[in-house]
């Protein structure tokens, strides 16, 4: 149970930035490696702001270049949340810090914020607890 509380009280004070890859800003709908934009919120345990739209439209040549790209428009990210990811995409978004989910397409983007929330309040997973320590490490 102390565990539990612990876990709690330290990251009612942390933030994290999420991009989500939409075409609308309502819904998850977009493959990582297509999505022409990310929609990108803050969000902590009790709390979900909107910050803004990362445009990701252009095509640089080859498909590694393409995914550096993508991977440097999301910059200040510590979850992306797609509906899908290649390989070599999941990899390279990994290795830049930032965390990769899949959900299923045309998940609302305030439902998928919302049981993040509830993951935070209840007991967090240890991998949300490590994003939430890169999250702090990355803003200091």
């Amino acid at each position: 149970m102390l565990v539990v509380l612990t876990r709690t009280l330290w990251i009612r004070s942390k933030i994290m930035n999420i991009a989500f890859a939409s075409s609308s800003g309502e819904n998850i709908d977009q493959h990582f490696g297509w999505s022409k934009s990310f929609y990108m919120y803050k969000v902590d345990q009790d709390n979900i702001e909107f910050i803004e739209v990362v445009d990701s439209s252009d095509e640089p040549e080859g498909e590694k270049e393409k995914l550096a790209y993508k991977i440097d428009t999301l910059g200040s990210a510590d979850i992306m949340y797609c509906t899908q990811i290649g390989p070599t995409a999941s990899k390279m978004v990994q290795a830049s810090g930032i965390h990769p989910a899949r959900v299923s397409e045309g998940e609302s983007i305030m439902e998928a914020t919302m049981k993040l929330q509830d993951m935070l309040r209840d007991n967090p997973p240890l991998w949300l607890l490590r994003i939430f320590h890169k999250a702090q490490n990355r803003s200091a």
